[in-house]
């Protein structure tokens, strides 16, 4: 499982330390995509074979399906960890994070996710004020906090 919030820097060459935490549960190879709300979503390759198993399951028929499938799928690479547990971050991806200097890497259960350090600000601010709201929501899927 990974949790947690570690404030990080990506050089101009795209690569990005993965905090030590991280780094096992990742393993020697990962695979990083575009994730929703401007981040990078960064998955083990069991948890991805997961997600990829159900993302095949969805309707061929429905555009919406069809939509976001090419979204994650087209966006998604393959990846490792330099001997220093740097990760080389392909620039389509650098951009759709809109990833500069300074980056923030959160464990979120299943996944790490990548988030510029201003988008990531701006996001937690904005969800601060919700999350009361969005706990009471949860009660539906039964989870007690």
């Amino acid at each position: 499982m990974f949790m947690g919030e570690y404030q990080h820097s990506i050089d101009e060459k795209g690569r990005m330390i993965i905090p030590a935490k991280f780094r096992e549960a990742l393993g020697d190879q990962f695979v990083v995509t575009r994730g929703l709300d401007s981040c990078l979503f960064v998955y083990p390759k069991s948890e991805w074979a997961v997600l990829e198993q159900k993302l095949k399951a969805l309707p061929l028929m429905k555009s919406d399906a069809r939509a976001f499938t090419r979204f994650f799928f087209s966006g998604a690479t393959e990846c490792e960890l330099d001997k220093q547990g740097r990760v080389n971050l392909p620039n389509n991806l650098i951009e759709h994070a809109k990833l500069d200097k300074d980056c923030v890497v959160i464990g979120v259960s299943n996944r790490v996710e990548i988030w510029s350090k201003s988008t990531w600000e701006n996001y937690y601010n904005e969800s601060e004020q919700s999350f009361n709201e969005i706990a009471e929501k949860l009660v539906d899927f039964d989870i007690d906090l």
